[in-house]
């Protein structure tokens, strides 16, 4: 099964592209689409749309992951982020891809095995897993990483294939 992460935002959104199968797991591509600051916003989201319709059609994934938002202090932020994800979810419905999104407590919980897991943790236990000499970058793509193994590792679990998850 080929899973496609997502870690959204309008400046930088990552994408990792893992390959899984029986608790076996391949990194195949990561890295990130950006957007240049101050460009006009809609501007912004016609990029994130565009080079995402053209990842999913080159690289054909069976799933596609995506982080849930969490709003912080900056509301303003969370709402750019949050218009972001709409385009990404957009172009994923129209390819007709099965979507799964994750809390960021669930992506540390799978990659980890704890919920509270640091950001530092996160990425070491993805960096292991995936046997890989160094941590993908940008930080945004290495996110995108461990979210679609979060997503590799909830589908694969018994329960997931009992309940078809």
């Amino acid at each position: 099964m080929k899973i496609l992460g997502i870690d959204p935002g309008y400046g930088i959104t990552g994408f990792g592209l893992v390959y899984a199968e029986r608790n076996q797991f391949q990194l195949l591509r990561c890295g990130a689409i950006t957007t240049p600051p101050n460009t006009e916003f809609p501007w912004r989201l016609s990029v994130i749309y565009n080079d995402m319709v053209q990842l999913l059609t080159l690289e054909k994934p069976d799933a596609v992951a995506i982080e849930e938002l969490f709003f912080g202090h900056n509301v303003t932020t969370g709402i750019n982020v949050a218009q972001s994800r709409g385009v990404i979810l957009l172009a994923v419905q129209q390819a007709g891809i099965p979507i799964f999104e994750y809390k960021p407590m669930q992506v540390k919980q799978a990659v980890v095995g704890y919920g509270n897991a640091s950001k530092h943790q996160v990425m070491d236990m993805t960096k292991r897993i995936l046997h890989l000499s160094a941590v993908p970058k940008p930080d945004d793509a290495a996110d995108a990483v461990a979210i679609a193994l979060c997503h590799a590792r909830s589908s694969t679990s018994l329960l997931a294939r009992q309940y078809k998850i």
